[in-house]
Parts: structure tokens; C-alpha cells; sequence
């Protein structure tokens, strides 16, 4: 008669399941199955477990992302009442332009982009890629500076006498290997980069008006959102 062998798998390396298993059947504590069949159920719970940490991964960035999401809407609210999120405009050079927030300022306008990284960003102000490394993941992503002064753009074209100035923020715990542009900020220095902000000289004497021109132009109806979804899809 075979021997029945009792395994307790936190105290027995993978490696010798096989040479254990050629002695008779291996009895889980719930039933006794074959071998192979021992095995492959083994390696369908090693899979499940590894998609099941990847998708807690995955929402736990989504919801880190949504939490600063908030704080610079709340951050905002703060010094303005005029204040747009997620907003799309014409483009400075045709199509359409995605603005995640633009705030007026008492002396001009901010046109922010939003970025959500942890771990470690490298890049240079005028370098068009940057590069974030997060533990073993290594990711290249557009350089925000660049990307956002077409959005810079867009609203001046909206409204040309109106200074605009390109703003990105980040969110999540991160760490740059060179001096940050002036123009790059973790979100916890919004509200006192806000605060000590000064514009150059304006041509603008009514910036209700102004901002009321802004947004009639601001478009967010599904429609336009998904022009913008398909502009993506070509670019």
C-alpha cells in the first residue's frame, strides 16, 4: 500500500513537492487527490493570488490618486471662487485641449496639470520624456512642462491679454534627482505657492469678464469628451 504523506505547504519548499508526491498521495487536509492534480491546483491558487495583488495594487493607486485629486480642489477653493476642473477647450494649433484645473489668481490665470507618481522622477526641464521609478517598475511618461504649456496655450488664445502661467503638480510620495523648475510642485506647497504667486504687468481691467469668457469656451458634455477620447486614439 502507498504511504499517505501529511504536508503543511508554509513548511515545506515547493522543491520537494515533487519527490514527495512520487511517494503516494498527497492529502491536503481537505481530501487526498493525485499528484498532478495536488500541483496544478496549487499553481492555479500561486496565479490567483499574484492577479489578486496586482488588483489591489492597481486600486490602491487609483484611490491615492483620487485622494490628491481632492486636495488641490480643496487647496483652490481656498484662494479663488474661480475655479475650473476637467475642462476641455479648443486647441492653440487646432483639436482639443484637456485642462485639468485653471484657477484665476488676482493677478492672472494658473493653468495646472495634475500628476500622480511614488517612488523616484528623473528628468530635466527640457528633456521630452521623464522617467519614474517605483521599486522594480520603471516608467517613461511625457515631460508634464511641455505637455501642459500647449494647454497654456490654449486658454491665451481664449483670452490674449490674460498672463497664463504653466503650473504642474504632484501627488503621491515622490522624490526628484535634480532641482525642481520653479514651476514644478509637490502638493503640499500649493497653497503657499498660491499665496506668494505674482504675475507681471496686465492689460486686463475687467477679470470677471474675462473669466466669464473663459468659461463659456470651457466644454465638458460627454460629447466633447469623447472627440477628445477618439483625438487621442490618432495622436
Amino acid at each position: 500500500m502507498l504511504k499517505t504523506v501529511r504536508i503543511i505547504l508554509s513548511g515545506i519548499p515547493l522543491i520537494v513537492l515533487p519527490a514527495l508526491a512520487a511517494q503516494g498521495e498527497l492529502q491536503t487536509g481537505i481530501t487526498s487527490v493525485g499528484p498532478a492534480k495536488f500541483l496544478f491546483t496549487l499553481a492555479i491558487a500561486l496565479i490567483l493570488t499574484l492577479i489578486f495583488r496586482s488588483t489591489v495594487n492597481h486600486l490602491a493607486r487609483f484611490v491615492r490618486a483620487k485622494i490628491g485629486q481632492l486636495r488641490i480642489r480643496s487647496a483652490l477653493k481656498k484662494h479663488s471662487p474661480d475655479v475650473l476642473h476637467d475642462f476641455i477647450i479648443p486647441g492653440a494649433y487646432g483639436g482639443l485641449a484637456k485642462i485639468d484645473h485653471a484657477i484665476l489668481t488676482a493677478g492672472g490665470i494658473l493653468c495646472i496639470q495634475s500628476k500622480h507618481y511614488n517612488g523616484v522622477i528623473f528628468g530635466d526641464e527640457d528633456e521630452p520624456q521623464w522617467t519614474n521609478v517605483d521599486g522594480v517598475k520603471r516608467q517613461r511618461f511625457l515631460n508634464p512642462l511641455i505637455q501642459n504649456e500647449g494647454r497654456s496655450r490654449a486658454l491665451r488664445k481664449i483670452a490674449p491679454d490674460a498672463p497664463v502661467a504653466n503650473l504642474v503638480i504632484f501627488t503621491g510620495s515622490i522624490e526628484f534627482t535634480s532641482p525642481l523648475p520653479k514651476n514644478v510642485i509637490h502638493i503640499d506647497q500649493l497653497e503657499s505657492y498660491i499665496a506668494k504667486f505674482v504675475f507681471g504687468p496686465s492689460k486686463i481691467d475687467d477679470w470677471q469678464a474675462l473669466w466669464l469668457t473663459i468659461n463659456a469656451a470651457a466644454m465638458t458634455d460627454d460629447d466633447t469628451r469623447k472627440d477628445f477620447q477618439a483625438q487621442l486614439g490618432f495622436s
